[in-house]
């Protein structure tokens, strides 16, 4: 089955992370995030205001005057619900790698680094993982540098970790108890057998799998009419590509 003509990609993606952020009083959201950023911006209007929401890279979306210092003060006490992390690799127990392919000392490819990732896995309650690349590549049996730690020892006190895997194939939820990805959802178009050829962990699945819902027409309205605009100022090549939104730079 696919999805209703005019849903694009990245609209269903964020209608799939809208639905993990329900409830959230404070979403936080790194750089380069325009999926998640519209996803955040859709529950802030459909909230009236709610929930608060701190774009890192943006003046007039970011809450907190001192950096990252104080988003990582917000955490630690408990003031920011959902976050996103990403990663060159992503492993089946949720362990992310933002530092470095192959051996370490002679790396076939060397990233930005970790930054704050490992801190704010483990004191904000929901992280949702979101990956725009879905292949063996990037979704590996095992993590080749663990920048972030999906799980932990029974005696380490977390509140934080993983609910989430959201990738153009599909959606797994994470299941702490089990410590492994579960596929929740197919997206239209996509198959569990191409979920299957394309991710190298084990996941558990149900005997049916559901396919994931497309967005519903007034969701569609009201994220091309009010939110896209905000979103194109913020991304102006994500706004152009996905909306055909051009920068008034470039009219």
């Amino acid at each position: 089955m696919a999805a209703a003509p005019d849903v694009k990609p990245e609209e269903l993606l964020i209608d799939v992370v809208l639905r993990l952020i329900s409830g959230a009083k404070h979403v936080a959201v790194g750089a380069n995030s325009p999926i998640p950023a519209a996803a955040a911006f859709l529950a802030q209007h459909l909230g009236g205001g709610r929930p608060y929401v701190s774009l890192q890279q943006s003046a007039k979306h970011n809450l907190f005057a001192d950096g990252g210092r104080e988003l990582f003060d917000a955490a630690g006490q408990g003031r920011i619900d959902v976050f996103f992390l990403s990663g060159a690799q992503i492993d089946g127990q949720g362990n992310i790698n933002l530092v470095a392919v192959g051996d370490y000392a002679r790396p076939k490819a060397r990233f930005p680094g970790s930054f704050g990732s490992a801190y704010l896995y483990f004191v904000v309650p929901r992280v949702i993982l979101f990956r725009t690349e879905h292949s063996r590549r990037t979704l590996v049996s095992k993590v080749d540098f663990i920048s972030a730690p999906g799980v932990s020892p029974p005696n380490v006190y977390r509140r934080g970790g993983p609910i989430a895997l959201v990738t153009p194939l599909c959606h797994f939820a994470f299941d702490r108890e089990q410590t492994r990805f579960r596929l929740e959802s197919v997206h239209p178009g996509h198959s569990v057998e191409e979920v299957l050829d394309n991710t190298g962990f084990e996941f558990d699945r149900p005997a049916a799998v559901a396919m994931t819902p497309s967005p519903a027409p007034a969701m569609l309205r009201l994220l091309r009419d009010t939110i896209a605009p905000e979103i194109a100022a913020l991304y102006p090549q994500f706004g152009a590509r996905v909306f055909g939104i051009v920068p008034r730079a470039a009219e």
